[in-house]
């Protein structure tokens, strides 16, 4: 596997540079966005770790304008921001997963582990749940004649949803199925992935809505 890692921390990116090549991985390195982008378009990566905030570019930048060219590799950004519309700002460019800083090596490893299996997960078929369409293959919804392509992840998350319709999923049940044991994600994480669907579906019109239940998970219900 074959991974281009854009951090401008030196200290940080050889540390890294040296986890991820003893776990097997082929790295390449780069301190700013603007040979992020050059390495991306010249090269073909398994997937990309994008430090936010770097010199010429940041990696929302970086990351737009790989989704923009169609580049589809999956993307960790890696952010000292920790706010949830930043995180949702992440995912809504295209990231797959986010890590704020500082992390730890183990769940640096197991976000990229999880990441990488999206390349192995694909299904292409299409799944349906009142007006929207789940294309397995392209990673999408579509509502109304219109589509927006979702990240790894939230992916996950909506397929989960409508594979159970009308049944509550309980947090822990989500962080299991998709985060797996061997991750230290936190539970906030199923927020930010539940806030950005909820704001995808808007953004379609769908008359499938995600319904909270206080105190024991989320439910997909169709409001026609």
């Amino acid at each position: 596997m074959r991974l281009l890692f854009a951090e401008d921390d030196r200290d940080i990116s050889k540390a890294v540079k040296t986890l991820l090549e003893r776990s097997g991985y082929s790295v390449d390195v780069v301190y700013n966005g603007q040979d992020a982008i050059d390495y991306i378009e010249s090269g073909e990566y398994d997937g990309v770790i994008l430090d936010w905030m770097m010199p010429k570019r940041s990696g929302i930048e970086v990351l737009t304008q790989m989704r923009a060219k169609g580049f589809s590799a999956p993307v960790l950004i890696l952010t000292a921001r920790d706010s949830v519309d930043d995180r949702v700002k992440g995912l809504d460019t295209g990231a797959d997963d986010y890590l704020p800083k500082p992390f730890a090596a183990s769940e640096l490893l197991a976000r990229i582990r999880a990441m990488l299996r999206r390349k192995e997960d694909y299904k292409h078929d299409v799944i349906r749940f009142a007006d929207i369409e789940l294309d397995k293959s392209a990673m999408s919804i579509t509502c109304n004649g219109k589509s927006v392509r979702l990240n790894n992840k939230a992916f996950q998350l909506m397929e989960m949803l409508v594979d159970h319709p009308g049944a509550v999923l309980s947090i822990d049940q989500i962080m299991e199925r998709i985060w797996g044991w061997d991750s230290d994600s936190e539970v906030n994480v199923v927020w930010v992935n539940i806030s950005f669907l909820r704001k995808k579906l808007t953004e379609l019109g769908a008359h499938a809505k995600i319904k909270a239940v206080r105190g024991v998970g989320y439910s997909l219900e169709n409001t026609l």
